[in-house]
C-alpha cells in the first residue's frame, strides 16, 4: 500500500501516530497500538510462539517503545523499531521455552468450533477438514509458515513490509509464497481425509 489515492501505508501511519505521541497527543499511541499489533502479533507467531506467548511479546515491545521512545530519533523508523523488537523478543522467549511444546495454534481451537448456522454434519466436516488443514500447516518448514502467517493477516500484503518483518529479500516473498502453498497443497491431496471430505 503506497501513499495513492488518499491511501497511505503502514509504515506512514506508524510514523504520523508515533509523531503525534511524542508532541504530547496520547492519541498517537492508541493508533499506532492499533494499526500495527496484529502485524507484530503474527510476526511474534511466525517466530514458532504460541498464542499466548506472541500477547506477552507484543505487550513488552510496547513497554519497550514507552520506555526508549526518545531514543528513536526519525519517526518513519518506528515500524522497523517494532518488528525489529517483537523478532528479538520473540526469539528470546523461544529460547527459553524450547523445552515446551509450543505447537499449540490458534487453529486446533477454531477447528472445534462451529460455524453459526451449520447443520451438525456439516460442522463435523468443517472441523475434519480445518484439523487436516492445520495438521499439515504445522509440518511445512517453519519459514513457509512465518510467511504464510503474515501475508494471511493482510488485505493486501506489501511485500516490502513483509520481506521486513521476516528479513527476506522482497522479490522472493512471491515465488517463496507459492512454493510454500504449493507444498501444503500436495500434502493435503496427499491425506485420505481431505480428499474425501
Amino acid at each position: 500500500m503506497h501513499a495513492e489515492g488518499g491511501t497511505r501505508s503502514l509504515a506512514e501511519l506508524a510514523a504520523n501516530a508515533f509523531s503525534d505521541y511524542r508532541d504530547g497527543r496520547p492519541e498517537g499511541m492508541s493508533e499506532l497500538v492499533d494499526s500495527t499489533t496484529a502485524l507484530l502479533w503474527h510476526t511474534a507467531r511466525g517466530q514458532g510462539l504460541s498464542s499466548a506467548q506472541a500477547e506477552d511479546v507484543v505487550q513488552t515491545t510496547w513497554l519497550a517503545l514507552v520506555q526508549h521512545a526518545s531514543s528513536i530519533t526519525d519517526p518513519r523508523g518506528v515500524l522497523k523499531w517494532l518488528l525489529t523488537t517483537t523478532r528479538r523478543e520473540a526469539w528470546a522467549v523461544s529460547r527459553k521455552s524450547r523445552r515446551e511444546d509450543v505447537r499449540e495454534d490458534i487453529g486446533d481451537a477454531l477447528a472445534d468450533v462451529p460455524v453459526a448456522g451449520d447443520e451438525p454434519a456439516e460442522a463435523v466436516v468443517r472441523s475434519q477438514e480445518q484439523g487436516a488443514l492445520w495438521r499439515h500447516f504445522k509440518d511445512l518448514p517453519e519459514r513457509c509458515q512465518q510467511l504464510l502467517r503474515v501475508i494471511a493477516l493482510a488485505e493486501r500484503p506489501d511485500y516490502a513490509q513483509v520481506a521486513e518483518a521476516l528479513g527476506m529479500p522482497v522479490g522472493s516473498i512471491g515465488p517463496t509464497r507459492g512454493r510454500c502453498l504449493a507444498k501444503l497443497r500436495t500434502a493435503l491431496l496427499g491425506d485420505p481425509g481431505w480428499a474425501t471430505s
